[in-house]
């Protein structure tokens, strides 16, 4: 499952590019670099149970929108980020992750830290909306969140075990944040 491809089908590229003002291959690009650090957060945050796990992060997607989040991204009006920054903060903690994610991101891209600063709540709620849409399909409550994460990650094709995670889920993560938290 190649969330890059789902997130163009479902026009949320052509969104981001238009509410940015730069070319499509601009948004692609940028959400290429940063959907990696976007799904690992997901990963870790679904993954601690002290902030309750897989059904705590459901209830956190369905209380700002769940899968209504894409659509309020791909609609014609402006997309509220203020829910996009709420989800960052569930999956990142800080804003200053947000910052180093923007700030690598912009090392691969060559584009502009301060654009993929605002590209990063548009598209932690494409993420998040399709996230919430999908597990609604494959079961309710955390199994199906976790089945949906589990397929994207695994679709990412990063399997090494880093970050001291361990394999399987945890090494895909550890790979992906690269021991960020």
């Amino acid at each position: 499952m190649d969330l890059n491809d789902i997130l163009r089908s479902q026009g949320g590229i052509e969104a981001i590019a238009g509410q940015l003002g730069i070319s499509e291959a601009e948004a692609q690009r940028g959400a290429a670099a940063l959907l990696p650090s976007i799904l690992g957060g997901f990963g870790q945050r679904a993954g601690g149970a002290s902030m309750g796990g897989l059904g705590g992060l459901g209830a956190v997607l369905e209380s700002l929108g769940g899968a209504d989040l894409t659509r309020e991204v791909v609609s014609p009006a402006p997309t509220p980020v203020n829910k996009g920054n709420d989800i960052l903060g569930e999956i990142f903690g800080s804003k200053e992750v947000s910052r180093e994610v923007a700030g690598e991101a912009s090392q691969s891209t060559g584009l502009d830290p301060a654009l993929l600063k605002k590209m990063l709540p548009i598209l932690a709620m494409l993420v998040a909306g399709y996230l919430s849409s999908q597990s609604g399909r494959t079961g309710q409550g955390g199994g199906g969140l976790g089945a949906v994460l589990g397929q994207v990650l695994g679709g990412m094709g990063g399997g090494n075990a880093a970050g001291g995670m361990g394999g399987g889920l945890g090494g895909v993560l550890g790979s992906i944040l690269g021991g960020r938290r």
